[in-house]
C-alpha cells in the first residue's frame, strides 16, 4: 500500500467542515466530499469515476448514506448536477465554488 499526500484548501476545514457537519448536520456529506475531492486531485481533474458502491467502500458509509450525501452535495453546489458515464460507473463532477473568480472592481 502506498501513501499519497493530498493538499486541501484551508476553506475545506475552516468553513466547509463546520458548515456541513455542524450547521447542516450532514457529516456523511463532508466525508463523501473529502473522498471525491481527494480522488479528483489524485487524478488531476474535476471529473471522478465513482459509483455509490465504490464511494461506500472507500468511506466506510452505507450506499444509502452515500446517496443521501450526494444529493445534499448537489443541492449545496459542491458536486455537479449532471452525472455522465454509465449508471454502473457514473462520473462525478467535483466543484470548488470558493475558487470562483470574482470580476475585478472597475477603477475609479
Amino acid at each position: 500500500m502506498t501513501i499519497r499526500q493530498s493538499t486541501l484548501d484551508a476553506y475545506v476545514f475552516d468553513v466547509l467542515m463546520p458548515d456541513l457537519v455542524g450547521h447542516d448536520r450532514r457529516p456523511a456529506a463532508f466525508v463523501v466530499y473529502l473522498h471525491l475531492l481527494h480522488s479528483a486531485q489524485a487524478l488531476g481533474r474535476d471529473h471522478v469515476p465513482a459509483s455509490l458502491q465504490a464511494i461506500a467502500v472507500k468511506t466506510g458509509l452505507s450506499k444509502s448514506a452515500v446517496q443521501v450525501a450526494l444529493r445534499h452535495l448537489r443541492r449545496r453546489g459542491l458536486i455537479g448536477v449532471e452525472e455522465v458515464g454509465t449508471q454502473v460507473n457514473p462520473v462525478r463532477h467535483v466543484l470548488r465554488p470558493w475558487r470562483r473568480r470574482w470580476p475585478a472592481e472597475p477603477l475609479a
